[in-house]
């Protein structure tokens, strides 16, 4: 049975009235502000926004907070009162949602209120129902957009709560920016920045935090929420790393003086304080941290890319004032609005009127910015900004597109042809054979599947086509449910099985299954350009309705003739096809000697060929072969967070905490480190490291030869640690 809580005694507020004397009421202009639509302003903020805080509750009212986004533009504005985003989960969101919108190196942000509408898969439509723009006290106070703060030893707590778990007290001691998430009890739902030096709430024992309230606009909607339902969830952040910390609880408002003044600054205490009683606590990775790559040298908005968030503030409260009694005259904020440079001169008081306040609040160091900026801060260049990395690979570029066509091919295999998001659709150049990352959110998790291209390179187009496997979570995922306008992201191209820059008069395919994807483009590519060149296709299919791309490539091999010619293997019919079939078949060929040969199947097959090439006295460097594995999926994932330590031919490059669930790669990525990789999914062995200390999974099958698993080396992007770990970046 749970003994009775000390803490307890503690003096609570319980009505209105007792937190309006002590916070007081907001000023007209601060609720004049909100808007009910978004404006082409907010509209700007959404394009250019990367990362959002969003509260919600699921399907049995359990209260959650995370951090969604990833790339700028996650969430798409379909109207000036319909948002739409990828929310994985976990639970299904209904009724009222919450946001605040955050722009890396801006202090205010734009916080959004609304309603859920609808929900297909992860994607998640919401009704907006207001939305305004908050001050910059929060993210100033937490310092959130510069450099990380080394953490010193965290003291271990006693006791059986949730606060136990691993790396909750740890990273509760360095988070000093979080999403406070509240609901009220007529269907609405506020979400709100929050942010302190050092440690934003702070651990009284292994189920109580407490969170300071410093004095803000007096909204106090978060305080007011509280008094009609006192369930809540929050979100932390510490800078510098990918993971959150989820907390969810039940709240409650105190003034009691002791409690208030060990949270003093310079003397001044809070002038009350949240005490939170934790029902769970968890530290996971999170993927739109890691890849929004908050902290990162560049991260930061260009000003000149989005409007001044004041400045969107003062449009927002002269379109309340023109509808309100006792506003701020409409036409002499519209007027001080438009005189030249009006905008960077109330930035610059703006920012000394928040040095100023929160010098009086304690805080020491305050930096608002200065020249003008809107940022929040002077920013001090870290280091090593700048500074080549290896491979050339500084960046995690993921190109997001839609699902334009779904074409089915066989049964069990459909193509996916995929554009970019957007009105001005880039091309996909690759080379003939090579092969494209996909990135899905599937039953609330990214997963990651490398897919060869099967049409040609230079269209506006990519078309990659995917034959299910059983209990493949992608392939099946893309055979049953993938539908035109789903999006989803692409990395690549990848590999280094293509065709030449320079081709040669003849290639000879061999190909099995879905193995014949990157031929398809080979031949799409080669036959679109006149010429007098020799194509020979082998494909082994199962039977007929399952020979992928049959009638285009009898249309093909008709419509150039002498230039393809295409020889099918049933295997229900003719039996596997083995090394004396792809013996007689090359014989009647009789290949010039400068042929090429590329092979893509099952491995028993690409041995096949290689041992009848061999025997025919081949070069190695006319056979190319593709060898896909499985390794997207980590069997064996840490619980607790681990720190990575990253070396470059012994050289001391970077120190990261790897959340529980992340693989290697993706915290090294999201922490800007100059880690190596490409197809990010196991097959192309880019991401190859030596592990010099701890361990870590291991995946197999994989592309490691034998020799570099005995020399220690790992691929990092399917691997977790399972303890402190310390990597190197050589050239295996």
């Amino acid at each position: 049975m749970r003994q009775a809580n000390p803490l307890s005694a503690l003096r609570r507020l319980t009505t209105e009235a007792e937190v309006e004397a002590t916070v007081g009421l907001p000023a007209p202009v601060i609720v004049l502000k909100q808007i009910s639509a978004l404006d082409e302003g907010c509209r700007t903020v959404l394009a250019r926004c990367p990362i959002a805080a969003v509260g919600y509750r699921d399907a049995d009212g359990t209260s959650r907070t995370t951090f969604i986004g990833g790339t700028p533009g996650f969430a798409r504005v379909h109207s000036p009162t319909r948002i739409s985003f990828s929310l994985p989960g976990p639970g299904d969101p209904r009724g009222p949602v919450s946001f605040f919108f955050l722009l890396p190196g801006v202090g205010e942000v734009l916080r959004v209120n609304g309603s859920v509408a609808a929900r297909k898969g992860a994607e998640t439509t919401v009704d907006i129902q207001e939305a305004y723009v908050h001050c910059a006290q929060a993210v100033l106070r937490s310092r959130l957009w510069q450099p990380p703060v080394p953490s010193e030893p965290v003291a271990g707590i006693t006791g059986d709560g949730p606060l136990c778990r691993p790396g909750v007290v740890e990273f509760l001691a360095t988070a000093p920016f979080l999403a406070l998430s509240t609901w009220d009890d007529s269907g609405g739902s506020d979400t709100s920045p929050r942010g302190d030096r050092q440690a934003v709430a702070r651990v009284l024992d292994s189920r109580t935090l407490v969170v300071p309230d410093r004095k803000g606009n007096k909204r106090a909607d978060t305080l007011h929420n509280l008094l009609r339902d006192d369930r809540l969830s929050f979100a932390a952040l510490v800078p510098g790393r990918s993971g959150v910390l989820h907390v969810r609880g039940r709240g409650a408002i105190t003034d009691d003086p002791a409690l208030l003044e060990t949270m003093a600054l310079r003397g001044m205490p809070p002038h009350l304080a949240l005490l939170i009683d934790v029902e769970h606590a968890e530290v996971t990775g999170n993927d739109a941290v890691a890849r929004s790559r908050p902290w990162a040298p560049g991260a930061h908005v260009d000003r000149g890319t989005v409007p001044d968030l004041m400045a969107l503030g003062g449009k927002h409260l002269a379109a309340g004032s023109a509808d309100a009694e006792g506003g701020p005259p409409v036409f002499l904020l519209k007027a001080v609005g438009a005189i030249p440079g009006m905008t960077r001169l109330l930035r610059l008081v703006l920012n000394r009127l928040y040095s100023s306040g929160l010098r009086k609040e304690g805080y020491e160091d305050v930096e608002p910015g200065s020249g003008g900026r809107h940022r929040g801060f002077r920013r001090r260049r870290p280091a090593d900004a700048g500074r080549p990395v290896a491979g050339g690979r500084a960046e995690d570029p993921l190109r997001e597109v839609r699902v334009a066509e779904v074409r089915g091919e066989t049964p069990s295999a459909v193509t996916l042809v995929l554009e970019d998001v957007g009105e001005n659709p880039g091309s996909f150049d690759f080379r003939p054979g090579q092969f494209f990352t996909l990135v899905a959110d599937i039953d609330g998790r990214p997963v990651r599947r490398a897919y060869s291209a099967s049409s040609a390179p230079g269209s506006s187009r990519l078309e990659v086509t995917v034959k299910r496997v059983e209990g493949g979570r992608f392939s099946t995922h893309a055979n049953e449910s993938f539908q035109v306008g789903d999006r989803l992201a692409v990395r690549g191209p990848s590999g280094s099985f293509h065709a030449e820059q320079r081709p040669p008069d003849e290639i000879v395919l061999v190909a099995a299954g879905s193995g014949v994807t990157p031929m398809m483009s080979m031949i799409r590519t080669r036959l679109a350009v006149p010429g007098h060149d020799r194509i020979a296709l082998l494909y082994s299919s199962r039977d007929t309705q399952e020979t992928i791309f049959a009638e285009e490539l009898t249309r093909l091999a008709k419509d150039h003739p002498g230039r393809l010619s295409v020889t099918h293997v049933l295997t229900h019919r003719d039996g596997r096809l083995d090394a004396d079939g792809v013996r007689r078949w090359i014989t009647g060929l009789s290949p010039a000697p400068g042929a090429h040969y590329y092979t893509c199947g099952p491995v028993p097959l690409m041995d096949a060929v290689q041992d009848v090439l061999t025997g025919r006295g081949v070069p190695a460097e006319l056979m190319h072969q593709e060898r896909f594995t499985s390794g997207a999926d980590t069997g064996t994932v840490g619980t607790v967070p681990q720190e990575m330590v990253v070396e470059e031919d012994g050289r001391p490059v970077g120190t990261v905490v790897v959340e529980p669930g992340q693989t290697l790669l993706d915290a090294g990525l999201a922490a800007g480190l100059p880690m190596p990789y490409s197809c990010t999914v196991g097959n192309c062995g880019d991401c190859t490291v030596r592990l010099r200390g701890g361990e870590v999974t291991r995946n197999e099958p994989n592309c490691l030869t034998p020799q570099q698993k005995a020399d220690g080396f790992v691929l990092a992007c399917v691997s977790c640690p399972l303890s402190k770990v310390t990597l190197d970046i050589i050239d295996p």
